[in-house]
């Protein structure tokens, strides 16, 4: 059965906004036109909407397995204590920790989300991935900044990613203060001519530059705390992105998550090396655990490959790519919606390497339909909400 929806607008993303245009799809979702109402032939009722439709959103960076602990670390904090609380607090009851993903997993599919970049750190999460309507990607991800623990650590890490299989999946380094420059030249090794993708956290807080500049600061005492010897560890003069971007192996499709306090002094440092690097920001989680947004105007302005993601329920009252969007319209109201729409569609799929399904409103594709209520012409509003139409 044959289905025809019109609105305000529909943003089919790889083309032009169609005023009260209108889009058919089949009961699979598979989009089978799209038309512009003065030239519509139509053979069937055309169901009519107010607001925009927007393809399906792409959630490029969430911990679903952190779900059980909404609520749980207090706001504004900063990085240190929100990782020292997520530590203290991240063991639960498995049925605990199954629900809340499962309830997760649902808020998502309702707010319009058909893809998710997920890290995961063991293999809880699978099942629940595999029943799912969301297509997801799953980031093994690893951490261990000892050295001596490289090929340990390197080893479970295959293990838990063959777990994983045949669900997509690949893996993650955690970040550059958690990752030994010996695990991660591990992980280069095993990566040499592979175009796989990865993630890793960047630049969340100043404490991880001014260890990397200088071995000071804050994680001094987090690694006292966790009884981690960093006398190998020498500051390196540079931020950590410097430091850490060389040894990505260059067929690596690498996201660069958060970004809080990278400067364009780090951008031009990361362009020379000819890494193929996709930049996740997580507005919300950056408001919630360090009170600051990234420089997001020093990325605007070059040709970049910009994603969104919602970060974890520790860091976020919401996932919703919507309020991510909303939040960034906020603080940078400059930004069209038209543009940052891109951020949380195509350019998401791309980085996942599922464009030729989702992302944009396009003729055999099922990138899932989002109705946006309460806009302003082309832009949305404070009071901005999504649902899913298809």
């Amino acid at each position: 059965m044959i289905k025809y929806v019109s609105a305000d607008y529909i943003f089919p993303i790889n083309a032009p906004p169609l005023k009260n245009g209108i889009v058919s799809f089949d009961e699979r979702g598979e989009i089978l036109n799209l038309y512009e109402k003065a030239n519509a032939e139509i053979n069937g009722p055309v169901e009519r909407l107010e607001g925009v439709i927007v393809p399906g959103f792409i959630n490029s960076h969430c911990h679903l397995e952190l779900s059980h602990m909404k609520g749980k670390v207090a706001p504004g904090s900063g990085l240190i204590p929100f990782l020292t609380n997520v530590i203290t607090h991240r063991s639960s009851e498995e049925k605990e920790i199954l629900e809340a993903m499962k309830d997760a997993d649902q808020v998502m599919q309702q707010n319009g989300i058909v893809a998710v970049g997920d890290i995961s750190n063991n293999l809880l999460s699978k099942n629940i991935k595999k029943e799912s309507y969301i297509h997801y990607h799953t980031f093994v991800e690893f951490l261990g900044f000892e050295p001596k623990n490289a090929e340990s650590i390197y080893k479970k890490a295959i293990a838990l990613l063959r777990d994983f299989s045949p669900s997509p999946a690949s893996l993650a380094p955690h970040a550059p203060y958690s990752v030994s420059k010996d695990l991660l030249k591990l992980f280069q090794k095993n990566s040499e001519g592979r175009s796989e993708l990865t993630s890793m956290h960047n630049q969340e807080s100043d404490d991880e530059n001014q260890l990397f500049r200088y071995k000071t600061g804050k994680f001094l005492d987090f690694y006292k705390a966790l009884n981690i010897n960093i006398d190998f560890f020498k500051p390196q003069a540079r931020n950590s992105i410097q430091s850490v971007i060389p040894i990505f192996a260059p067929q690596q499709r690498i996201l660069l998550v958060h970004n809080t306090y990278t400067s364009l002094k780090d951008i031009y440092f990361a362009n020379r090396f000819n890494r193929d690097i996709h930049w996740c920001f997580c507005p919300k989680a950056n408001i919630y655990i360090e009170g600051r947004l990234p420089k997001i105007e020093i990325f605007q302005f070059h040709d970049f490959n910009i994603t969104v993601g919602t970060d974890s329920l520790a860091s976020n009252d919401k996932l919703c790519i919507l309020s991510e969007l909303k939040m960034i319209k906020q603080h940078f109201p400059s930004l069209a919606f038209p543009d940052i729409l891109r951020w949380a569609t195509i350019n998401g799929a791309r980085f996942l390497g599922i464009d030729n399904k989702y992302g944009s409103i396009e003729q055999g594709k099922k990138p899932g339909l989002n109705l946006i209520t309460n806009t302003d012409g082309l832009e949305i509003t404070s009071q901005s909400e999504v649902r899913r139409i298809v």
